[in-house]
């Protein structure tokens, strides 16, 4: 993504390279707002989430919407979060920051339409948390050339996320985090999942 020259850019978008300029500084800005533009296209499958009645319905319907081989196979439209981390993670300036907000604003959407429990900072950690695992999980499933043990990654891990996160709690003070005694991050959660970006 990164390395994509503005020659390039514009030529798959239909564009002269002159162009490029009447609308962005430069590639970074490009790149930022192209992230932006990404992750506002993902919500209407947020309202899909949204719309099951239980937990464990909405759970589902992502795990298994995310997991699936065609998310795998289908790199050029699925989870920008997947495809794009590992560049951003060697960029400055713009772009990250372009991502960084989009991405923050996501986690919050998807945070609304989980509603794992009526804590937001406890609901937003159990959101980063699976979105995290969803997230490793697809890149290893795309990263093995044996497409049954790629699958065999898929099924095994839809399993036991939605056995993990799909189940309602009678006590929404009995979070994960607490549990485990994880301190929640002011206004940062990525201090908490650093692999995201690393």
């Amino acid at each position: 993504m990164a390395e994509a020259g503005i020659d390039e850019v514009m030529r798959r978008a239909g564009l002269t390279h002159g162009g490029f300029y009447a609308h962005f500084r430069g590639k970074e800005e490009l790149l930022a707002e192209s992230c932006l533009a990404a992750f506002e296209e993902a919500v209407g499958n947020l309202d899909r989430i949204a719309s099951q009645r239980s937990l464990p319905g909405r759970v589902r319907v992502l795990v298994d919407s995310y997991l699936a081989p065609r998310h795998r196979d289908n790199r050029a439209s699925g989870c920008l979060v997947a495809a794009v981390a590992t560049d951003m993670a060697r960029l400055d300036g713009t772009a990250r920051r372009g991502f960084s907000s989009g991405f923050s604003r996501h986690v919050d959407r998807l945070a609304a339409a989980l509603r794992f429990t009526a804590d937001p900072e406890q609901n937003r950690f159990r959101t980063v948390e699976l979105l995290s695992a969803m997230v490793g999980a697809l890149l290893i499933a795309r990263a093995m050339e044996d497409r049954a043990a790629s699958d065999a990654v898929l099924v095994a891990l839809r399993e036991r996320l939605r056995r993990s996160f799909g189940v309602e709690s009678s006590d929404a003070n009995s979070s994960e985090p607490a549990r485990r005694g994880v301190p929640l991050p002011d206004n940062d959660f990525l201090l908490a999942h650093s692999l995201f970006l690393a």
